[in-house]
């Protein structure tokens, strides 16, 4: 297959080729192929090729050498040869043999990378599918940088083409109207929200180590240099390189976390709690040192650590008050909220903002101060489906109305539910430590205090006062050594 340039026709007299210069040829246009007699384009479809010597660089249509068109010196007994157009694919199965050869003339022509001119010298295809054809086919061949000669295509030719054709119908289909930019098509730095940055080039108008070209500006190497003299040049570039090293590091920093976005980010940190943003402000010094998602998890983990350490002071707090639920400690912070209320009331009524003297308004303010809420106090009210607190032999006496919405109270006798809320246990597990003790009491018809200790395996203080409990009540005998 002869390939051919055609020269561009001009517009005018200005541009139309001269012909003593025999006209230009173009070699960044794809070829184009008319017929010579009816002028139509023939590029894509089947072409006669007068294969004649008088004739070169002729066609004809299928209609026209049907039709036994003579144009110039061509004549029908001239020898010819029936040109098609390959549409068969060979490393590809959406890419025909013409794509192929046009790709790499394309990129011959234009330059690797050159992708716009690339696609337009093909023509049917986008700078898209022209860049990725090329890195998945020749790039990344494991026989680089020759593609494989190995691939075999299960269709005809008649299938590529129609595949072909329907491609390129819905390649011309009429497309949406891209929105309006109403944005400047200029890159200046007034142009952005952020003071001094330059959108389309991406850059800002005073860079990190600004001055850094200064000291290369005007280095030049030149032929009799010394070998000292080129060791200290070499030793500048090493330097300008590190400096716009750091340049491009502290340009990613804000590229990757999308720190230009400066309004959005401000809501942002509007609507986090004053906590959550202290901690964002304060550990943005080693946002450098991590990736964004580190430094986003790395922060995450320091506001939990902060919850769980509020929640912990609010636990602790409540059991040095006494309180076994979190139904008492919800009521305590509200007690001393009213509290810490009324002494506020109490502070703003006097005249000097202090009623009395000095020391009557450090007390005032020494009480506000302990009655402040505990900051985890919202976390167990917003959650009060959360399971009760644990207990352990320190807790404190159960009070009362704890006690009286404990479940098997209707089985204790008075003694027995105070001497529950003194030792700070519950009903039910109480009467499975009662019946342990009788069983074992009714079996061997007495019991030691070591058995009962090594029985309940329970704290030796609680043991101690269940068994003495007993003893007083006459539910066992205190044993005595027959010796």
């Amino acid at each position: 297959m002869t390939i051919t340039h055609r020269a561009k026709s001009g517009g005018s007299a200005l541009t139309a080729p001269s012909s003593d210069s025999g006209g230009q040829i173009d070699d960044k246009e794809p070829p184009k192929y008319h017929c010579d007699a009816c002028s139509n384009d023939v590029t894509n479809t089947v072409r006669i090729r007068c294969a004649d010597k008088n004739c070169p660089d002729f066609d004809l249509c299928v209609t026209c050498f049907c039709s036994g068109s003579e144009p110039v010196k061509h004549k029908t007994w001239h020898e010819y040869r029936v040109v098609k157009p390959h549409s068969f694919p060979i490393f590809d199965a959406d890419w025909d043999a013409d794509e192929e050869l046009l790709l790499i003339q394309g990129a011959e022509k234009n330059g690797i990378g050159n992708w716009p001119a690339i696609a337009a010298y093909v023509g049917t295809r986008s700078k898209h599918e022209c860049e990725q054809h090329y890195l998945d086919v020749y790039v990344n061949s494991p026989h680089w940088p020759v593609p494989r000669m190995d691939c075999v295509f299960d269709q005809s030719e008649a299938e590529s083409r129609e595949r072909k054709r329907r491609r390129l119908e819905a390649s011309r289909a009429p497309k949406k109207a891209a929105p309006i930019n109403t944005k400047p098509i200029t890159s200046a730095p007034t142009f952005h929200e952020i003071q001094g940055y330059m959108p389309k080039r991406k850059e800002f108008e005073t860079e990190v180590e600004n001055e850094a070209e200064h000291s290369v500006k005007d280095m030049v190497f030149m032929d009799d240099d010394t070998p000292e003299e080129v060791q200290l040049k070499v030793m500048v570039l090493d330097i300008y390189n590190s400096r716009l090293d750091k340049r491009m590091e502290r340009r990613n920093v804000i590229f990757d976390r999308n720190w230009l976005e400066f309004k959005k980010l401000q809501a942002q940190d509007r609507r986090r709690p004053k906590d959550e943003r202290d901690v964002y402000n304060k550990t943005r010094l080693y946002c450098r040192l991590q990736t964004a998602e580190d430094y986003d998890t790395f922060c995450q983990g320091l506001i939990r650590e902060q919850q769980l350490r509020e929640r912990m002071a609010t636990l602790v707090e409540w059991r040095r008050a006494g309180l076994v639920s979190f139904k008492h400690g919800d009521q305590y912070e509200r007690d001393k909220q009213q509290r810490l209320n009324h002494l506020k009331t109490v502070a703003a009524l006097s005249n000097d903002r202090i009623n009395g003297p000095y020391q009557r308004g450090a007390a005032l303010r020494a009480q506000m101060a302990a009655l402040t809420p505990c900051p985890g106090s919202a976390y167990y009210r917003d959650n009060g489906h959360s399971p009760s607190m644990p207990y352990s032999h320190a807790t404190k006496r159960i009070g009362n109305d704890e006690l009286a919405d404990l479940d098997g109270l209707h089985l204790l006798t008075r003694d027995e539910a105070d001497l529950c809320a003194e030792l700070s246990i519950k009903p039910r597990p109480y009467l499975v430590l009662k019946d342990t003790l009788l069983k074992t009491y009714a079996r061997q018809g007495y019991l030691k205090y070591k058995q009962a200790k090594h029985i309940l395996k329970i704290d030796s203080d609680k043991v101690t006062r269940l068994y003495d409990f007993f003893v007083e009540q006459g539910w066992i005998k205190h044993w005595q050594d027959p010796a």
